[in-house]
């Protein structure tokens, strides 16, 4: 649990670090970048994305699905993450300093139509796929339990009822079919099924990482299997993308899979190198996933999810995608 915890506080401080340096820059350009076009969270063939070109770091930007390394639409909104589908979009951002973040919530024309004080960093963010359901993680510190260093906090909001679940560690958790507390719970990584209803997240207590199923109304998790993070259910609902430790040890670094949920089958995929992201769906077939080239500098790779072929590039000097669907 602490070599995570330390190996996510290295990924933070460079995001951090990021983020400082490219305040000055976006408000000097933001004029420039606005004349580029209107991005639209609109459903289809296009793919999202936080570009890191240093023309437009930060900026929300799309591209399409047909050419994702040809023209890009550049939006004047900075996210630190992004994601969207059915029309909605989740933005993790500064809040009007270096030291505070929020969530923005947005309409498909990027115009926002809520903010949610965030306390810690941003790292994950999602949304289901008919657009009512937001998720998000950050790192926080001060939890007794693990000496002052980063833990997560996981947290939903319903948008049409306005229902938000700020953690999920207030959830009735069960572990191997038995009901289970402790004071380290921690959760990141949610991934919603089509009803609105039920989600898959990452949970680790007591050293160990787990794939948990979840249901916002009862406010309940279940673990399903171990060594599963940051999942993401195909579009079809039948399979979950995910990185794994190495043997068990996330100092190894990360390996990406797919596990069919009914056979309990688990796909490695062709990607070899050390993904720390969360992977997303490209279509039924495809994973794409963010590779930092750099400080400051990213690209979206994608690879094959039934194991075959070989990863490639498929937006330069991008991180956070999402494929706005047909």
């Amino acid at each position: 649990m602490k070599t995570r915890i330390l190996i996510a506080v290295t990924g933070v401080l460079v995001l951090a670090g990021a983020a400082v340096a490219y305040v000055g820059f976006a408000s000097a350009r933001s004029h420039d970048v606005a004349a580029t076009g209107a991005v639209s969270l609109a459903p289809g063939p296009r793919l999202l994305f936080r570009s890191t070109a240093d023309a437009d770091r930060g900026h929300v930007a799309t591209v399409s699905a047909t050419d994702p390394g040809g023209p890009r639409t550049v939006s004047p909104l900075s996210c630190t993450r992004v994601y969207a589908a059915g029309g909605t979009g989740l933005c993790l951002r500064q809040d009007g300093d270096l030291t505070t973040y929020q969530l923005a919530v947005l309409d498909r024309g990027l115009a926002v139509q809520r903010e949610i004080p965030l306390v810690g960093l941003p790292n994950r963010a999602r949304v289901s796929a008919s657009g009512r359901m937001l998720a998000w993680t950050v790192f926080v510190t001060g939890d007794s339990y693990n000496g002052g260093l980063f833990s997560t906090r996981a947290g939903i909001l319903d948008t049409a009822t306005g229902d938000l679940a700020g953690t999920l560690e207030d959830y009735a958790v069960t572990v191997d079919g038995k009901p289970y507390q402790a004071a380290d719970l921690n959760f990141w990584g949610v991934t919603f099924t089509r009803d609105d209803r039920h989600f898959y997240a990452t949970m680790s207590t007591a050293g160990h990482r787990y794939l948990v199923a979840g249901d916002f109304a009862a406010h309940t998790v279940r673990t399903l299997r171990e060594n599963v993070e940051c999942p993401s259910l195909s579009p079809d609902g039948t399979r979950v993308a995910f990185k794994s430790a190495v043997d068990g040890d996330p100092a190894r670094g990360w390996r990406l899979a797919v596990l069919d949920l009914a056979a309990s089958r688990v796909t490695p995929l062709a990607e070899t190198r050390s993904v720390d992201d969360q992977p997303a769906w490209l279509d039924d077939h495809t994973i794409g996933y963010g590779v930092p080239r750099g400080p400051g500098h990213a690209d979206v790779w994608s690879v094959p999810a039934d194991g075959s072929g070989a990863p490639k590039v498929l937006i330069p000097e991008a991180e956070s995608p999402a494929a706005l669907g047909s």
